[in-house]
């Protein structure tokens, strides 16, 4: 952490980030780039440890696959009472079928992007978000 993240840190500003996909690889390039930009980053495998780390951890925001093993990023989304929790949800995803966006967002989804994302955009969007 630089100096200017700690004092960001000191002052409990950091926003923490919760990232629950099952690829190792999009959720480390995710996390760098949001920690880049001064976010604290928590992971996730799949949505079972994703609701599990939601609980634990009491993230501002979460970053969500749709497809994953054990429990899909849609499912996990109909578990959690996003509006008791008041917990902000992005998935980033490859899907495009209109029925899984029309179900992401009953199931109180902010918003959709498509994979490969551009992360630049991504970090934008959690910023428009959480601050």
């Amino acid at each position: 952490m630089n100096t200017a993240d700690k004092a960001v840190a000191a002052r409990g500003s950091v926003k923490k980030i919760l990232i629950v996909d099952d690829s190792e690889t999009i959720r480390q390039s995710v996390a760098s780039a949001l920690e880049a930009a001064g976010f604290q980053v928590v992971q996730a495998r799949d949505g079972l440890e994703g609701i599990e780390r939601i609980h634990a951890e009491k993230p501002a925001m979460v970053i969500l696959d749709v497809n994953m093993p054990r429990l899909n990023g849609l499912d996990m989304l109909e578990r959690l009472d996003l509006k008791r929790l008041i917990l902000p949800v992005l998935l980033l995803t490859s899907e495009v079928q209109q029925s899984m966006i029309a179900r992401a967002k009953q199931a109180g989804a902010r918003g959709w992007m498509v994979k490969p994302v551009k992360l630049d955009q991504l970090v934008e969007a959690v910023k428009r978000i959480v601050t």
